[in-house]
C-alpha cells in the first residue's frame, strides 16, 4: 500500500552549481510512503506525515544554502557552530561563505537537483515514521512558471528568522504593467537582470578582490560572510526584502519613463510577494 501527499509544502533555499555559482531556488516537495497498514487502517496518519516532514525541510533544507560535498571544487573546515566554505566553479571562480554551521547544508552528490537532494532526503528521513512504513519517496517539483521568471539569493541581517542567513534565495515569478498593460518585454528585461544574481545591500560589503565583492553582517544568529564574482552581483542601496526590490524595479522604470505609470509584482518564491505602483 502507498500513501501520497503531493504539493506538501514548498522550500526556499540557495545552492552552489559548478556551472552556474550562487543560484536561488524553490521546490514543491511530494511524498509516497510504502508500508503496512496498522490497526488504524492506515500505512501513517497523514497529520504525523505532514507535521514531520514540514518540520525536519523548514530545519535542513529550508532557507540554507545546499552544497553537493562529492564536488570537487568544494572544501570547507565544518566544526559543531561554524561552517567555512570554499567553492571553486567550473571557470575558476570562487565563492567562499563563513556562517553558522545552522546555514548549510551538505549533500553528499556530486550536484544539487530534485532528484539527488530527494534521494539525500530519504535517506535521511527512512526510519522517521515508523514499522508499518518500509520505504520513503520523496521528489521536488519547481513551480511551473509561464512567464519571465528569475533566480536570486541573498540575505536580510535584520530579519528575526532564517531570512537572516546570508545565503538563502528563491526561484520567482516577475509581473509589470506600464500604463495598464502587462508588459512581456519589461518582464523579460528584469529576468535577464536577475537571472542568477546575488542581490547585495551595498552597506554590507566590507571588502572586495580583484573579481569578487565580500559581503558581512552581524545576525541574530551569528556572523556572516560571504565571497561572491562581482559579475553575480547586483547592488541595492537599501535591504533586500521582496518589496524593496518591488520599490527598486519600480522606481528604476519611473526614473527612465517619468510620464508612464508601473505596478510591479514581485514574487519571493510561491504564492507570496509585494506590490507596488508608481
Amino acid at each position: 500500500m502507498r500513501l501520497f501527499v503531493d504539493n506538501l509544502t514548498n522550500v526556499d533555499f540557495s545552492y552552489l552549481c559548478p556551472a552556474r555559482g550562487l543560484l536561488g531556488e524553490t521546490w514543491l516537495a511530494h511524498i509516497e510512503l510504502t508500508g503496512t497498514l496498522d490497526e488504524q487502517g492506515m500505512v501513517c496518519d497523514f497529520g504525523i506525515v505532514k507535521k514531520h516532514l514540514r518540520d525536519w525541510l523548514d530545519t535542513e533544507l529550508d532557507h540554507r544554502l545546499l552544497i553537493p560535498s562529492h564536488f570537487s571544487g568544494y572544501s570547507t573546515l565544518t566544526g559543531t557552530s561554524e561552517a567555512n566554505i570554499a567553492f571553486t566553479l567550473n571557470n575558476g571562480d570562487s565563492v567562499q561563505m563563513h556562517s553558522p554551521a545552522q546555514a548549510v547544508t551538505l549533500i553528499e552528490a556530486q550536484t544539487i537537483n530534485p532528484d539527488t537532494v530527494a534521494r539525500w532526503c530519504e535517506g535521511q528521513l527512512i526510519h522517521a515514521f515508523g514499522k508499518t512504513v518500509a520505504n520513503i519517496k520523496l521528489s521536488f517539483t519547481p513551480e511551473q512558471i509561464n512567464t519571465p521568471s528569475y533566480h536570486y539569493s541573498h540575505g536580510l541581517k535584520k530579519h528575526l528568522g532564517n531570512c537572516q542567513r546570508i545565503a538563502h534565495g528563491h526561484r520567482s515569478q516577475l509581473l509589470i504593467w506600464k500604463d495598464g498593460e502587462l508588459s512581456p518585454q519589461l518582464m523579460q528585461r528584469w529576468a535577464n537582470t536577475f537571472k542568477d544574481i546575488y542581490i547585495g545591500t551595498q552597506e554590507d560589503i566590507c571588502g572586495e578582490t580583484q573579481h569578487n565583492w565580500i559581503f558581512e553582517y552581524q545576525a541574530q544568529q551569528g556572523r556572516f560572510t560571504l565571497s561572491l564574482p562581482k559579475k553575480q552581483c547586483y547592488m541595492m542601496q537599501t535591504d533586500t526584502t521582496v518589496e524593496l526590490i518591488a520599490e527598486h524595479i519600480a522606481q528604476v522604470l519611473k526614473q527612465e519613463m517619468p510620464n508612464q505609470c508601473f505596478t510591479v509584482k514581485a514574487f519571493e518564491g510561491i504564492g507570496k510577494g509585494a506590490i507596488i505602483e508608481l
